[in-house]
C-alpha cells in the first residue's frame, strides 16, 4: 500500500531550539507587514482551482509568461506532488539527484516511480553535469528533477547544463518533462543578478517554486507550477482541484500582497543574506583545521563538513546538549560527517553566537 516515507527533517517543526541553523529561509514576514483595510471586506468563499487571476499574473509577469501558464498550489511540495503524480505514477522512470532534499525524494517514492539518481558529492562541489544526467535517461524517462540552487547545498545549476540537459532529453527521451525546482532562485546575495528562469528552454520545461523561503512567508502556504504546455496546466488544476480543492483566498490575497512590496523585501533580504554569509565564511576560515564548506550560489543555507579528525557521534551528541540545531546530511542521502547549515534564519548577534556554540560542539569532538 502507498504511504509517505517518514524522514528525521520533520524534526524542524519542533520547537526552536537555542541556536537554530537547521532553518532554510530567511527571516519570518509578520502579519502586521501585509495586512490593509481592503482584506477586512475579503469574502471567506471558495477561491478557483488554478488560483486567483491577480496573484497568477504576478507571478507570471515575473517569469516572462501568462497568468494562464500558473498554478497556484499549497506550498512548493504540493507542486512537487501533483508532478510526481501525474508524471511518474505506477512506475514511471523519474532522474533525480542525490542529495536532494528529502521531500521531494518522498513524492516519487510515495507514488511509486523508477528511481535513477545522479550522484552528487562535496568533493565535486555539488556540480551537475550533462554526461551525469545524460547517463541516467532512458526512454522509459518520464520526469528529470533538478533543483537550482540546490537543497541542501545552495549550489546553483548553470542554465548552460540545463540547456544541454533539455538537448539530451529531446534525443533519448523527448516525452519527458525536466522538472526544475526554482525556490530559491531569487535569493542571491547583496547585488548579486538573479539568475534567469529555466522556463524559457522549452515547452517541457516545468518550474516550481514559493513564498516559503525567498520571502520569509512560509506560513501562507503558497506555492506555484508554471509550464507552457497547455495539456500539462489542465492536468495539474483538475489534480489540484481532486486534493485540496483550492488554496485559501485569504494566503492568495496576503501572497499578492507579498508580490507588491516584493522589491523591498527583497532587496532587504538580499542584504541580510550577504551578511549573514560573511559571518558565516569567517568562521569556517577560523575552524578551516576541523571544518570545510562548499560556497553557496544563493539562498539561506550551505553544507558544511567536518574533517576526519571530528568524530561524528561525538559532535551530534555536543552539539545537542548544547542546544545547536543542524540538519543531518544524512536526511537528504548525503555522507556522514556533512550537514546543512541555515545562516539566513537568524539576527547577526544570534548567528553568532549560535557559530559560537558550533564551534564549541566541533571541537569538543575531536
Amino acid at each position: 500500500m502507498a504511504t509517505f516515507p517518514s524522514n528525521p527533517i520533520m524534526s524542524l517543526t519542533a520547537e526552536q531550539p537555542r541556536h537554530e541553523l537547521g532553518e532554510s529561509y530567511g527571516p519570518d514576514l509578520r502579519l502586521a507587514d501585509l495586512l490593509t483595510p481592503e482584506l477586512a471586506d475579503l469574502e471567506l468563499g471558495y477561491g478557483t482551482a488554478a488560483g486567483s487571476l491577480p496573484l497568477r499574473t504576478a507571478i507570471a509577469d515575473r517569469h516572462g509568461v501568462r497568468p494562464e501558464d500558473v498554478v497556484i498550489t499549497v506550498g512548493g511540495m504540493h507542486g512537487l506532488f501533483l508532478l510526481a503524480y501525474l508524471l511518474a505514477d505506477g512506475g514511471g522512470q523519474v532522474v533525480t539527484t542525490a542529495p536532494e532534499f528529502p521531500m521531494t525524494r518522498n513524492a516519487f517514492e510515495t507514488v511509486g516511480a523508477a528511481v535513477r539518481v545522479v550522484p552528487l558529492s562535496f568533493d565535486d562541489g555539488y556540480r551537475v553535469t550533462v554526461d551525469a544526467v545524460r547517463a541516467q535517461l532512458t526512454p522509459e524517462t518520464k520526469l528529470v528533477s533538478l533543483a537550482t540552487p540546490q537543497n541542501p547545498s545552495g549550489v546553483a545549476v548553470a542554465l548552460e547544463t540545463l540547456r544541454d540537459v533539455v538537448a539530451a532529453m529531446s534525443e533519448i527521451c523527448p516525452d519527458a518533462y525536466l522538472l526544475v525546482d526554482e525556490t530559491y532562485r531569487t535569493a542571491s546575495y547583496g547585488d548579486d543578478a538573479v539568475a534567469d528562469t529555466a522556463l524559457g528552454l522549452g515547452p517541457r520545461v516545468v518550474s516550481v517554486a514559493s513564498l516559503s523561503k525567498c520571502h520569509g512567508a512560509a506560513g501562507l502556504r503558497i506555492g506555484w507550477v508554471i509550464s507552457t504546455d497547455a495539456g500539462l496546466v489542465e492536468r495539474l488544476t483538475t489534480a489540484k482541484f481532486s486534493t485540496v480543492v483550492t488554496a485559501s483566498p485569504v494566503t492568495e490575497a496576503l501572497a499578492l500582497r507579498v508580490f507588491e512590496q516584493e522589491s523591498a523585501i527583497l532587496g532587504e533580504r538580499r542584504s541580510w543574506l550577504e551578511q549573514n554569509l560573511l559571518i558565516t565564511q569567517d568562521w569556517i576560515s577560523a575552524n578551516q583545521d576541523v571544518v570545510e564548506w562548499v560556497r553557496p550560489s544563493a539562498g539561506a543555507l550551505c553544507v558544511v563538513r567536518l574533517k576526519p579528525q571530528v568524530d561524528v557521534g561525538r559532535f551530534r551528541r555536543a552539539a545537542a546538549e548544547i542546544g545547536v540545531r543542524l540538519a543531518d546530511g544524512e536526511w537528504f542521502g548525503d555522507e556522514p560527517g556533512v550537514f546543512r547549515l541555515g545562516f539566513g534564519f537568524l539576527p547577526v548577534a544570534e548567528l553568532k553566537a549560535a557559530l559560537d556554540a558550533l564551534g564549541e560542539a566541533v571541537r569538543a569532538a575531536c
